[in-house]
């Protein structure tokens, strides 16, 4: 737990006092003795104050307060010993307390687990852990490292906080597992294969930052309020009032200077008069969202979402569109396209921050994502894309209780974030290998499965993850987003399998990647006839306004084109085009016309990889008009004729930088073409 220099406090606010050592294990037969690897360490316990962040929590409880504000808790100091193993899955029990009473288990309490035998380095390894469920003086815990050599009896030290992330500058063009353990730091210090039980500060506690107030003492803040800022890359990262203190507080004091994350920057007194000390980092526990608090005390409060994110793809912004604050999902089977279409919406998107969240992908994609993101350049600002990126990654090596919480982990970071009024998009992939993750961890706890396996409670699990995207005004009236957009990898590209049908109950935008367009190199691969955006009609009025009035109107019309277009092609796959009327016929031509001239997109193309907004509105205006004229052709040869022709001159247009001399003469030419036909 981090802990300021001063007033021995917690990065939380709790307060931490010290007791003496009583350690003690129970054996097989039920006596307890002394354990001399452990005695000699220090106990602390918590404690709650009337007045100081609420009552104290009852024995048992089973829900944790943030941060180490939980009642009982010791660090340090054996509480409890394992009692059953069954692979990441441990069972523990309590040991009295110096009173003789048996300590309480909390429910998502963090809790770490020292086995008996030191490690290969001759170290003693405290393996992290998360409670899972409790029942009276046991509780079942998910390790997040390998259990080998965890054996019956083995000392459990509890943290007293709940899984969290550190929060404060520093997070951006990081990588971090699932736990936000800094990857590159790691192996640096140990080697490019992960020890069990390393244990690394997220932010770097060296690199100094210079903090610059925004308020003066005497002033009063809330919770969230921003207290200063420091520079952060290109972004001004805002240094905010810990999110889950309460009341109303006074600074009584604050500096200016340049300091560690962890040095105190300033000193705020509470209604008590108890001072609070403030550095530029906080923690928070991943399974809450950050927000929730300051909503309730309408500190801040969310906003209805009306204008796009703009990712530059033909395909989603116009037909299929994602809302700034929005939640969409890419289900595909393997080899569709999923990891290009991921890259270029992360990399072209119109927003501030991108959090890359790898979760259970094999180790060659994960590492692929690693090394292509500081290679790419960001389009906004030309330096490296990896500037404004957070990419957290559990392969599928890795252990599945890790891989579960690294999304959580991503949210959490973006909702700090979007706290500061910034625009995040998080990419998930995949939540199959996360629902994976939880199916494994719920059969060892046997619980009642649901279809496939999969926990009952799936559904519930994949609403609560993507509801925390959305639009929120901050305290300081400055307005950010989370946008979520989460990759699904169904076996065998079936849409019906529960992961799937659970997240398209939740999301509002669907793009559904085909193998057999694929398989034609039609990309990107999203099928436009399965694909769908609630968000089109939403946004209804943004359109009309930033482009031009009946936009969605015409739209619709397209995709009521593509849909004809379809059932004409598969009548003559039956029947030939000698079965169909040359209407029919014409039809069908134009509906492959929009989707290979509009739909399809080159991500390998500097120019066709991203189009402006403004350029998908002249593309879309003149091949509307191409298509939804009369025309007059003799025969079937004729026509295809044409929009053959008229494909070429297109495709090569969709080529031509807008400064290029190609661009006007290519323009000239299709409405030459399009005047000689009759």
């Amino acid at each position: 737990m981090a802990k300021n220099s001063e007033n021995g406090q917690s990065a939380t606010g709790g307060e931490v006092t010290q007791k003496a050592p009583a350690s003690r294990q129970r054996t097989g037969s039920g006596k307890t003795p002394a354990q001399p690897s452990l005695a000699a360490m220090p106990l602390k316990k918590t404690r709650t104050k009337a007045g100081q962040g609420g009552s104290k929590t009852a024995a048992r409880s089973t829900t944790p307060k943030s941060g180490p504000d939980t009642g009982q808790a010791y660090y340090g100091q054996a509480t409890a010993r394992v009692v059953a193993v069954q692979d990441d899955l441990v069972e523990i029990e309590t040991l009295p307390g110096p009173d003789g009473e048996p300590g309480q288990l909390v429910k998502n309490e963090v809790i770490f687990i020292c086995p008996s035998v030191p490690n290969d380095r001759g170290e003693q390894e405290r393996l992290k852990a998360e409670v899972l469920r409790v029942r009276g003086s046991t509780a079942d815990a998910q390790v997040f490292e390998s259990t080998q050599g965890v054996a019956i009896g083995d000392p459990v030290e509890q943290s007293g906080e709940m899984l969290s992330v550190e929060l404060g500058p520093g997070l951006l063009g990081q990588v971090y597992d699932g736990l936000q353990a800094p990857l590159p730091k790691v192996a640096a210090q140990y080697g490019i294969f992960l020890p069990r039980g390393a244990d690394l500060p997220a932010l770097d506690t060296t690199n100094k930052w210079s903090f610059v107030p925004t308020v003066k003492s005497g002033a009063k803040v809330f919770a969230g309020d921003t207290l200063g800022t420091v520079q952060e890359g290109r972004f001004k990262h805002k240094i905010m009032v810990p999110f889950g203190w309460p009341g109303e507080l006074r600074v009584s004091w604050i500096q200016e200077g340049s300091f560690h994350v962890r040095e105190v920057v300033a000193r705020l007194e509470d209604q008590s008069g108890r001072e609070r000390p403030v550095s530029m980092l906080q923690k928070w526990p991943v399974r809450r969202a950050l927000n929730a608090g300051l909503l309730k005390r309408s500190l801040s409060r969310r906003l209805y979402p009306d204008e796009p994110v703009i990712t530059t793809q033909r395909l989603i912004d116009t037909f299929f569109p994602i809302v700034r604050g929005g939640m969409a999902c890419i289900p595909g089977p393997f080899g569709a396209g999923k990891t290009v279409l991921q890259s270029l919406i992360s990399r072209h998107s119109s927003v501030d921050v991108v959090i890359v969240v790898a979760c259970g992908e094999r180790a060659g994609e994960v590492v692929e994502t690693i090394n292509d993101f500081p290679k790419m350049t960001d389009p906004k600002t030309g330096s490296t894309l990896m500037d404004r990126t957070i990419i957290i990654c559990n392969t599928s090596s890795m252990p599945v209780a890790a891989r579960e919480a690294s999304i959580y982990t991503g949210l959490t970071l973006g909702e700090y974030y979007r706290q500061m009024g910034f625009d995040v998009l998080l990419i998930a992939d995949s939540t199959s290998r996360w629902a994976q993750a939880m199916r494994e961890t719920s059969g060892r706890l046997e619980e009642i499965p649901g279809e496939e396996g999969f926990p009952a409670y799936l559904e519930s699990s994949i609403k609560g993850v993507y509801e925390r995207a959305g639009v929120a005004e901050t305290n300081d009236g400055s307005v950010g987003s989370l946008t979520m957009i989460g990759t699904v990898s169904p076996a065998g590209g079936n849409f019906d399998e529960p992961v799937t049908q659970s997240t398209l109950a939740t999301v509002k935008c669907f793009l559904g990647l085909s193998a057999e367009r694929a398989y034609k190199r039609f990309y990107p691969a999203v099928d436009p006839l399965i694909s769908w955006s609630r968000y089109l009609g939403q946004l209804g009025s943004w359109y009309d306004e930033h482009l031009e009035a009946g936009w969605t109107k015409r739209v619709q019309e397209m995709q009521q084109l593509l849909q004809k277009g379809d059932s004409v092609l598969q009548m003559m796959q039956v029947t030939g085009e000698e079965g169909v009327s040359l209407e029919d016929f014409l039809i069908q031509q134009k509906a492959q016309f929009v989707d290979m001239v509009y739909l399809q997109q080159d991500a390998f193309d500097d120019v066709d990889a991203s189009v402006s907004l403004d350029r998908q509105k002249l593309t879309f205006n003149k091949v509307y008009g191409l298509v939804d004229r009369d025309y007059t052709f003799k025969d079937k040869a004729e026509a295809r004729d044409y929009f053959t022709r008229l494909t070429g001159l297109f495709k090569n247009f969709n080529y031509a930088a807008e400064d290029a001399p190609a661009y006007g003469d290519l323009l000239k030419q299709i409405d030459d073409l399009s005047a000689s036909a009759h």
